[in-house]
């Protein structure tokens, strides 16, 4: 298989703590993701990398989480691309081997096809989630909060 044959795969670095939260708000918002927990946060692995599809979900997913950026990952083509979100547009582009460097091993095998979501422990998706299973995941992440 060569870089060309690759799919195309897209992975949104972001700060939750907990991927439930993530593949909640996303059902909310009807984004396909598979959220993945990694030592920096759960990440979401877009199920969708049409032309458009990864960076809707980086707009809405950044919406989300007001004042804290999100950092979209693309590879299309052998192509790797990188660019920070933050309040649902896009900041800058960013070098993608400087934030592969940073981020978990598990991360660049996702965009690389070396491993699929599913094959990842503690895998949550978006895709199929009722609205009241994802409403119930967030109002208890919110209970949780508020006890801290």
């Amino acid at each position: 298989m060569t870089d060309l044959d690759l799919p195309a795969t897209a992975v949104i670095l972001t700060k939750v703590a907990v991927p439930e939260g993530l593949a909640a708000a996303c059902a909310m918002s009807k984004i396909p993701i598979d959220a993945v927990p990694t030592a920096i946060g759960a990440v979401a692995v877009c199920r969708s990398t049409g032309i458009g599809d990864p960076e809707t979900a980086a707009q809405v997913i950044s919406q989300m989480l007001s004042n804290t950026p999100v950092v979209l990952l693309t590879q299309r083509d052998g192509q790797m691309t990188a660019a920070r979100w933050a309040d649902g547009k896009q900041d800058e582009e960013l070098s993608p081997a400087l934030m592969l460097d940073g981020a978990p091993p598990e991360v660049e095998q996702l965009l690389l096809g070396q491993l699929s979501a599913s094959e990842l422990p503690g895998v949550v998706t978006s895709a199929g989630m009722s609205r009241w299973k994802a409403m119930r995941i967030l109002a208890a992440a919110a209970k949780a909060g508020r006890k801290r």
